[in-house]
């Protein structure tokens, strides 16, 4: 950021030069013919608490539009204002064009972990679908300064829910819904963008999303943009700094991550919302894969994507990675827990076809034709830890026959 660039007045102070991240998180994407490119951009530092980043603290958390040959900013969407969830534009933008009124408009669709989808006029920024700022709940936190409003798609509709109350609890069993409920019922929640509090704070959708870095796809032909998602619910805690290192020494709770968050008044810690069986508290299914009609923004069809492993008959796994849409119709994707590569019916959402991997696909597949004409999709199957999947090394590619 420039000394005299307009995006410094939402930083108090100079924090914009004190705070860390803001970055580019994923991947750009260009516009060759435009000279444009697009910059999917992190939440600022630390995550959790913003009181020495007061503001919205533009350019953060934004996809920024640049002039290639310069550098200068033509534009910028701000998806999620001064972020107290780590909501990070988490993939990169996609370049589509949409018809509007008989005329082709040269859009861009930024996917968030909210479950949110904007869909922007490249050349301004503008919405081309409508988005409306709603009134977001305060920060009960000492020092801390929450956005009042954050800005919401009206359509397409949040991809994901974004509500999950006491009477919403799920559980394998009585014993773990009525141990889901009393813990849903002890901790802050007021809807999507709740901010962290002392007493614990409910995030849902979590910060695996809503989408994540697998991002979406786009089949120009039927004008379908195809979106995985997560459905899995965090709960975020502050402490204060004289009570944090004794916290965190003192914590024997398996999954829960601690930050100091240095330089504020207070520490974290963040876990998924779970049972005492350890499966999600809210209801699934956990991951599912979602089909826009994107010039109207309406839902075309939404299916669960995968299963967990544990829990083979409950569909839906939480994923991560991507889809491939092709001109034949069919949307791969593997992505999920379950260590398969699917094919999917672009028009309906049902599986055709699955192929068995040897380790977690955790990647966004690709497809190319060898020199005899034979066209393959190939995947990386290589695993993720934090999904708890089968790890490896293998590069799969399938044909048919």
């Amino acid at each position: 950021m420039r000394e005299s660039d307009p995006a410094r007045a939402t930083w108090a102070g100079d924090s914009w030069r004190r705070t860390g991240a803001a970055n580019v998180w994923s991947v750009m994407s260009v516009d060759a013919e435009r000279g444009l490119l697009f910059l999917p951009t992190s939440s600022p530092s630390p995550d959790f608490y913003g009181g020495e980043r007061l503001g919205a603290n533009v350019y953060a958390n934004s996809v920024v539009a640049l002039r290639a040959a310069t550098g200068e900013v033509v534009w910028h969407f701000q998806a999620v204002h001064h972020d107290l969830w780590d909501y990070d534009v988490p993939a990169q933008p996609v370049l589509v064009t949409l018809p509007q009124e008989g005329t082709p408009v040269p859009a861009v669709v930024v996917a968030t972990k909210m479950g949110h989808l904007f869909v922007l006029h490249r050349e301004t920024g503008k919405p081309l679908l409508p988005v409306e700022e709603r009134a977001v709940p305060k920060s009960t936190v000492p020092g801390e300064e929450a956005s009042p409003t954050q800005p919401f798609p009206i359509r397409p509709r949040p991809l994901v829910p974004a509500s999950l109350g006491a009477d919403d609890a799920w559980g394998l069993t009585p014993a773990d819904r009525d141990a889901c409920r009393a813990r849903i019922a002890r901790l802050r929640y007021e809807g999507i963008f709740t901010p962290p509090s002392l007493e614990g704070t409910i995030i849902f959708p979590g910060y695996v999303g809503g989408t994540n870095w697998g991002g979406v796809s786009y089949d120009p032909a039927r004008g379908l943009l195809i979106a995985p998602t997560n459905r899995l619910a965090f709960v975020v805690t502050l402490v204060p700094r004289e009570r944090f290192q004794q916290e965190r020494a003192g914590s024997a709770r398996p999954g829960r991550e601690f930050a100091a968050q240095r330089g504020t008044p207070y520490g974290m810690h963040r876990e998924a919302l779970t049972s005492p069986s350890g499966i999600p508290c809210n209801p699934p299914p956990w991951g599912a894969m979602t089909a826009v009609q994107l010039a109207t923004g309406d839902v075309r069809w939404e299916v669960p994507l995968g299963a967990s492993p544990e829990l083979p008959a409950i569909p839906g796994s939480v994923n991560l990675g991507g889809a491939l849409t092709t001109a034949s119709g069919l949307v791969f994707i593997g992505a999920a827990r379950d260590a398969k590569l699917r094919a999917f019916d672009v028009e309906t959402g049902r599986v055709l076809w699955s192929g068995e991997l040897p380790a977690g696909g955790q990647a966004t597949p690709m497809t190319y034709r060898a020199p005899s004409g034979r066209q393959l999709v190939v995947i990386a199957a290589g695993g993720h830890t934090g999904l708890r999947t089968k790890t490896g090394d293998h590069v799969v590619a399938f044909a048919l026959p």
